[in-house]
């Protein structure tokens, strides 16, 4: 399958939505261990009881980039006609926004529009997502939101 083919299918899926991601929790053990791992481990995360008193949210709340890591995750939830695929990389952002606080133990998942696709390289695709974080309990809002970048490089 030529790089053409794989261009053109998913150039017809521009402004579409490609992707919804299945809702999954995020709990105090996951952003203790990225709190261990980053050095991340202020108050506001990992201690309970000190949110409950000292916070708005009476719980902790996730890592903003503990949120944008879930990304990973979430984009198995991609469809996209992609064939003859050697791999796919995270290629990084455009931007990103982090709209509002996500109480450890809330239940997110992604949404994802295609916003642009471009050659990138001789057997390469480099794909822009819209991208936003929603939690379960708030339909409003999102909680992130970012133009996500993905480079998928196909077999020769």
């Amino acid at each position: 399958m030529d790089l053409n083919h794989n261009l053109d299918a998913v150039k017809a899926l521009i402004g579409h939505e490609v992707g919804l991601s299945p809702w999954f929790t995020i709990d105090q053990d996951t952003v203790n261990r990225h709190a261990e791992s980053t050095g991340d481990d202020e108050w506001i995360h990992i201690d309970p009881e000190r949110a409950a008193r000292e916070t708005p949210f009476g719980t902790p709340i996730v890592q903003g980039l503990l949120l944008l890591s879930q990304l990973t995750r979430m984009t198995r939830s991609l469809q996209l006609p992609l064939e003859n695929v050697a791999y796919r990389l995270n290629y990084g952002f455009e931007r990103v926004r982090l709209v509002q606080p996500v109480p450890v133990g809330s239940r997110v998942r992604g949404r994802f529009e295609l916003k642009s696709v471009v050659p990138k390289g001789h057997h390469g695709l480099l794909i822009n997502l819209d991208t936003s974080i929603w939690m379960e309990s708030d339909d409003i809002a999102p909680a992130a939101v970012a133009e996500y970048l993905a480079y998928v490089r196909f077999n020769d």
